[in-house]
């Protein structure tokens, strides 16, 4: 019996990963720098404070961390607070899940007010009680942090905690660290068949999965 969910959001939840696939360009460019390299491979299991730091290092940004993070926020913003959309059936599937008194929270590298505005937006904030950041955690995807202060805010036990993810990197970390995983199903990863021999679950529609 599935007690409680931690939900990633970009590519999981929100059809959003096309955004993240050019913004490492789009952003230096828009400083007047030529990127040198595809960004988005190299960034795949960064935070965005992190990205921040390889601008810095690689790239010779002389912005602050926050102000690369606030900069490239700013330019996505525009996508969150409208044009973004949920995955097919997401809606009904957290519906559902909140009827049988399943426990839900979001756990994301997206800062928390481009998360709040957008769950707002789509109406589905009302079925997560609490949403966790890596910038808040203070630990980015490829380690358990993130999942086990989830929860911990949860108070569900590890082997009825379901973690949905649409990244390799970070179904693995969950899948590792003992939680139930299921793979979300996005164009963006490649590791499709990694994904499949890794999961619990594997998703491609949420209209058509029970868990």
């Amino acid at each position: 019996m599935i007690k409680g969910a931690i939900f990633d959001l970009d590519g999981t939840l929100l059809d959003s990963m096309h955004i993240w696939s050019t913004i490492g360009e789009k952003y230096l460019l828009s400083l007047g720098i030529e990127p040198k390299e595809n960004l988005a491979e190299t960034f795949k299991t960064f935070t965005l404070e992190q990205s921040a730091q390889y601008y810095r290092k690689h790239y010779g940004v002389t912005l602050s961390v926050k102000e690369i993070v606030t900069g490239v926020n700013a330019m996505v913003e525009e996508h969150y607070n409208s044009k973004v959309e949920l995955k097919h059936g997401v809606t009904d599937f957290l519906k559902n899940l909140y009827k049988k008194g399943v426990k839900m929270c979001v756990a994301t590298v997206t800062d928390r007010y481009l998360v709040e505005a957008t769950l707002k937006r789509l109406n589905i904030r009302e079925y997560f009680s609490e949403i966790f950041t890596t910038a808040e955690v203070g630990y980015d995807k490829t380690t358990p942090h993130i999942y086990r202060t989830a929860l911990a805010h949860l108070g569900t036990k590890k082997s009825e905690t379901v973690v949905f993810e649409d990244a390799y990197h970070a179904l693995l970390t969950a899948k590792n660290d003992g939680f139930i995983v299921a793979a979300v199903y996005d164009k963006h990863e490649s590791r499709q068949e990694d994904m499949k021999t890794n999961s619990d679950y594997y998703i491609t529609d949420f209209k058509s999965v029970q868990i």
